[in-house]
């Protein structure tokens, strides 16, 4: 699964049984992700601190637009996958995410989420080139520079911890998967998934594809 040995669940002692724990949560599986970090488990932990630190100085929806902007700019399938899931059915709808995939006129965002996803994504693809203006822009779309900082600080954030898993070979979740065709084909910007055995097993309980 990984590029790297890592400790199974069953083998898991310690400190890195506490990470398998805490990451596995309220889910019956362990993420893909986790088993990156059993090498330096209490890297993980400070890890959190700090996103916990980072999340909170922005709404939960801006929070997860701008790190959905940084993964596909960083070309992290997995981070996309993840941040699709958050913000559906908690904010948008499956057709309401895609329309905002695909950059549409008619995507249900605020001039200032459209243009912090903006700025996210240069900030994972060149931060060298991002000029004046682009942060111009969104001080006129009302954000204070303590937000622009916010928005920056979240983008790079995501990048790191985007790029280690990549790195290191773990592959999205199969869980993350389950969404249309249309919006995988959007979310899937880098490395593949695991193969979606759920829609392999139950064909006619696929979910309708979305139009375009």
């Amino acid at each position: 699964m990984c590029f790297i040995e890592t400790i199974s669940p069953d083998q898991a002692t310690d400190c890195v049984e506490i990470l398998y724990q805490r990451l596995q949560g309220s889910k019956n599986y362990l993420p893909n992700y986790a088993r990156v970090f059993c090498h330096r488990p209490t890297l993980m932990a400070q890890i959190a601190t700090l996103m916990e630190a980072l999340r909170g100085t922005m709404s939960p929806r801006l929070w997860s637009l701008v790190n959905l902007a940084a993964a596909r700019a960083s070309h992290s399938s997995y981070c996309s996958l993840a941040f699709a899931n958050t913000l559906i059915g908690k904010h948008f709808s499956e057709q309401e995410l895609l329309l905002i995939l695909r950059d549409d006129e008619q995507a249900p965002l605020t001039a200032t989420e459209k243009a912090a996803m903006h700025y996210a994504g240069l900030v994972a693809t060149d931060a060298s080139r991002i000029c004046r203006e682009d942060v111009a822009t969104l001080k006129a779309c009302g954000l204070s520079d303590a937000e622009i900082f916010d928005v920056t600080a979240a983008a790079a954030w995501r990048c790191f911890f985007a790029r280690v898993p990549d790195a290191l070979g773990a592959r999205a979740d199969e869980s993350l998967t389950r969404l249309d065709a249309a919006l995988l084909q959007r979310l899937l910007v880098g490395r593949p998934a695991e193969a979606n055995q759920h829609a392999a097993e139950h064909p006619g309980k696929a979910r309708p594809e979305l139009p375009g």
